[in-house]
């Protein structure tokens, strides 16, 4: 199979991947812009930051390539449209949100000429992002890490998206291998986004310690998780998880409001800080995809398009 271009809006991209946004600080400019020299569109996630902070990472992202840069912020955080403003006013190339949608944000994206990206779940919502004024629609299934908006695989909603919509349709969740992606483009995505695979990166801002586990985790690690936020997360069993099920989850002492909602269960900003950055394991929320048992190796991008371009041609 041979690739084709990812035309959002005004943007053509060479290589139709985009890397997903994840959060706490994994996706940041270093692994944004490496994916974008690529060819594909690297993405900052800007949930957890401050708006100076995801201003830099922004500005460092655009010192480092000449490609595609967007910004994913979910909707859940209060800053979130301070967040998606800042942005726009640095002129990202793209908009990426989930966890929900507002109409505020497609005005904002059509008053800047900025394409703006929701992810979905499901064709009712992706015919309702289309009438809004999406750029492009990414189908996300249960596969996915992190935030979940369903329980049925990408395989299933994808179709369902393709009929419902004229816009481009980029399918995610489970997407590790060129196999993967042959897969998504044969059922009508026109590319598809990847997460954990990306997560398990050299240029990923993750920690040695959460990098080691992404390669060590087996299916059956893999596991849900009822997050604050109102949605299940999906993640790698750990300590940390066997506290929240048994109840004993730690205090949250410091809370700053960050989400719009949030049942004060734990402190999900502080439990993905943790994760990612080298904190107290002990409360530590590792998200991941359910397809991490695929991933082996921690490899730069480079290597990574590498293979997948290979893959891609074999299958």
């Amino acid at each position: 199979m041979k690739l084709k271009e990812l035309k959002i809006g005004n943007i053509c991209v060479p290589v139709p991947i985009i890397q997903g946004g994840m959060a706490v600080r994994i996706s940041t400019a270093t692994l944004a812009s490496a994916v974008a020299n690529e060819g594909g569109i690297g993405i900052i996630a800007g949930t957890g930051m401050k708006l100076e902070e995801l201003r830099c990472e922004i500005r460092k992202a655009k010192e480092m390539t000449n490609g595609i840069i967007g910004v994913n912020v979910l909707f859940a955080v209060r800053e979130f449209a301070d967040l998606v403003k800042t942005a726009i006013n640095e002129k990202i190339d793209l908009i990426v949100s989930g966890a929900g949608f507002s109409r505020d944000m497609f005005v904002w994206g059509k008053e800047s000429g900025v394409p703006i990206v929701p992810i979905v779940s499901s064709a009712k919502l992706a015919k309702l992002a289309e009438k809004l004024g999406a750029a492009a629609i990414i189908v996300e299934g249960k596969e996915a890490g992190g935030h979940l908006g369903t329980d049925r695989p990408m395989k299933d909603i994808l179709p369902e998206v393709c009929a419902a919509t004229k816009l481009p349709v980029i399918a995610a969740g489970g997407v590790i291998n060129g196999k993967d992606i042959a897969d998504a483009i044969k059922l009508g995505a026109t590319g598809v986004q990847m997460g954990t695979r990306f997560a398990a990166s050299v240029e990923s801002n993750a920690s040695k310690n959460l990098k080691d586990l992404y390669v060590k985790a087996r299916k059956e690690d893999v596991i849900l998780i009822k997050s604050p936020v109102g949605l299940p997360g999906q993640g790698i069993k750990n300590h940390f998880y066997d506290l929240i099920e048994g109840g004993n989850s730690p205090a949250n002492k410091n809370c700053v409001g960050c989400l719009k909602r949030c049942s004060h269960s734990f402190c999900i900003m502080d439990a993905l800080e943790n994760a990612c950055q080298s904190g107290d394991e002990s409360k530590a929320l590792v998200f991941s995809g359910e397809c991490i048992d695929k991933i082996n190796e921690i490899l730069p991008v480079k290597a990574i398009f590498k293979n997948l371009m290979q893959q891609v041609k074999n299958a």
